[in-house]
């Protein structure tokens, strides 16, 4: 199998890599299809999986990455028969996973892990049963009830494996702190890494029972608006910031990102600014001390930008000098600004 679908996009051609989903939610799997120029969208094929023998179903085609050569072949196409199949060996899940419980008690020791689920695969040459052990800071050894499942089920390959909590809580499924269905057990096929971060830059009160989800890590919902958030904040100004609003020089004290506003106080009121009204004071301070001091190579003798060094003179220009000046500032220092008469004197010659 190759790397999750996550790294691809759809192809809206045939092509010869399919990819290949196993579970109704799960990841989806690259294979080459290319000896079955008739497979199609939403057949299903049998492959070979390093858990050996799956039935998965195609969902669509790929374009093949650079940096993967050699894409495991589709055995073949699945017949109604494996279908049927499928089926039966599914209906068995939970009479094993009670076998496997009743083992676990009966051998001892296991007290700490919670079997979750059992999953034959199409033919029931595989046996895989799912659990956890989250309390136990030890890897739990599991020798002795692989061997006591193997003597029950002598026809099929008993494997167990460890699983974390988000894992526990897409396999159970049930309805998250929203009131709907977890995310991870109607749509997730993956689950993306979520920082406390993110719940600060959204604004979220970093109480446990707010950000934390029902399996007790990190809600994954946390990260769908965190990008909006982060590109939001960019263009508005942050707390603490003296800014200019319609009704007065104020300090910025809330950031609403969403609303594009912030909220701003002036002489003990508040108002919500939106961020076309705002303009930055301290930018624009800093700016005009910049401007005001001039070049920092002029001391040197290396200035050739035009900028004076020091405070602008107060030198008063009049008249038909005022043109003059204009031009000078525009174009370089007042120290090199050349003589009114000269000028005459030239166009006379």
């Amino acid at each position: 199998m190759s790397a999750n679908l996550s790294t691809n996009i759809m192809s809206a051609t045939r092509t010869s890599i399919i990819a290949v989903r196993f579970q109704k939610i799960g990841k989806l799997y690259h294979f080459d299809c290319a000896d079955f120029p008739n497979l199609e969208p939403s057949d299903h094929v049998i492959v070979e999986t390093v858990r050996g023998r799956q039935l998965g179903q195609a969902i669509g085609f790929v374009a093949p990455e650079k940096a993967v050569s050699d894409y495991k072949p589709i055995s073949r196409i699945a017949t109604p028969r494996d279908l049927v199949m499928k089926q039966l060996w599914d209906s068995k899940a939970i009479e094993a996973l009670i076998i496997c419980r009743e083992k676990a008690s009966q051998i001892g020791g296991y007290e700490m892990c919670k079997f979750i689920e059992a999953q034959y695969n199409y033919d029931g040459s595989q046996l895989t049963i799912l659990f956890s052990a989250e309390e136990s800071r030890d890897r739990v050894n599991i020798n002795r009830l692989r061997t006591a499942l193997g003597n029950s089920y002598n026809q099929a390959r008993v494997e167990l494996r460890q699983i974390g909590a988000r894992d526990v809580a897409k396999a159970l499924g049930g309805v998250g702190a929203c009131g709907i269905p977890r995310c991870c057990s109607t749509f997730l096929t993956d689950f993306s890494p979520v920082s406390i971060k993110m719940a600060k830059a959204q604004g979220i009160s970093l109480n446990p029972s707010e950000i934390t989800g029902m399996c007790g890590r990190l809600r994954c919902c946390l990260i769908y608006e965190y990008d909006q958030y982060v590109q939001a904040r960019k263009a508005l100004p942050k707390r603490n910031k003296m800014v200019g609003t319609p009704h007065g020089l104020g300090k910025v004290i809330d950031v609403h990102p969403l609303q594009d506003a912030v909220t701003v106080l002036v002489e003990d009121m508040r108002y919500i600014v939106q961020r076309e009204q705002i303009e930055p004071i301290e930018e624009l301070n800093a700016l005009q001390q910049k401007a005001q001091a001039g070049c920092s190579k002029s001391e040197s003798g290396g200035c050739d930008c035009g900028a004076k060094h020091g405070k602008a003179s107060d030198t008063h220009v009049d008249g038909d000098d005022n043109d003059s000046a204009n031009a000078s500032l525009a174009g370089g220092s007042l120290d090199g600004m050349m003589d009114t008469d000269n000028l005459e004197d030239e166009d006379d010659d």
